[in-house]
This record gives C-alpha cells, structure tokens and sequence, in this order.
C-alpha cells in the first residue's frame, strides 16, 4: 500500500471510460457473471493489463462505505413522528445507528446528524439515499463523512 493515499469523490461521468469499465468487470467477478478476469475484460472491451492496473484503486462509493461508520445530515420539517420514520428507514434498511444529533428546530425545520454503521445494509448508498431523500417531510439528506 502506498503512504499518504489521497481519495477523492467524483461523479461517474468525470471518469475516463477505462476506470467505469473497470468498475463494471470487477461487478461481473463478483456476481458471477463472468467466471474469469479474461471473460470480465472481454465482456467491458478492456485489456487485462488495464484491469489489473486500476481494480484495487477504483472502487464503487458504496463499496467503499461497506462496514464503515457513515455520517449524514438531514434537512426536516419540524413534524411529529418525522425522526421516527427516518430511524425506521435505518432500521429497515439494517444500518446501525451510533449517534444522534439534532438542534432545536427553527423556521419550521429541524437539522439531524446522524452516524450509522453501515456493513450490514442491504442496498447501496446511493439507493439509501434516494430513499430518505424521497421521504415525504426530507428537505435535504446528504453525506457528510465516511470512516
């Protein structure tokens, strides 16, 4: 591994072709798709030696928040139950929560952090995130950190 590792989050169409593609083979490997490197590549029209050049530096961002501690910040109307239907969607979801902070609601809206755990997430980021954003009562959910 090299020293001081730097990681940036840039949206898939800033990407060079050759690093989605990339990213696709190694999701043929892994739901058995393809058997094989040599099939995966053949199948995303990528040389191998450009496989095994970028697989262990291009990572989906939900991969990368896989059994790690994810930090959100949402935006709520100052509704009864509001929390309480975004913790159920946590728990439906199987993300493990470990802290909760929210300051006092002003102007009819209420800020939440909230830390989860989430290894144990049973769909990707971004379709959890669709989910809280979708939520009727959600102004705004977005990622604040990962560890």
């Amino acid at each position: 591994m090299k020293k001081n590792q730097k990681y940036y989050l840039v949206e898939a169409s800033a990407l060079p072709e050759v690093f989605l593609k990339v990213a696709q083979a190694k999701e043929l490997l892994q739901t058995g798709e393809a058997s094989t490197v040599n099939e995966a590549t053949r199948m995303m029209d990528i040389s191998r030696s450009a496989f095994y050049k970028y697989r262990e530096t291009v990572l989906p961002f939900q991969n990368m928040m896989n059994g790690r501690v994810l930090t959100l910040q949402l935006l709520l109307h100052d509704e009864p139950g509001m929390l309480s239907v975004i913790l159920g969607i946590f728990a439906e979801r199987k993300a493990n929560i470990l802290t909760i902070n929210s300051i006092v609601p002003t102007n009819g809206c209420a800020v939440v952090t909230i830390s989860a755990e989430t290894m144990d997430m049973d769909v990707a980021l971004e379709e959890f995130l669709r989910e809280l954003r979708e939520t009727a009562g959600v102004i705004k959910a977005e990622v604040l950190a990962g560890q």
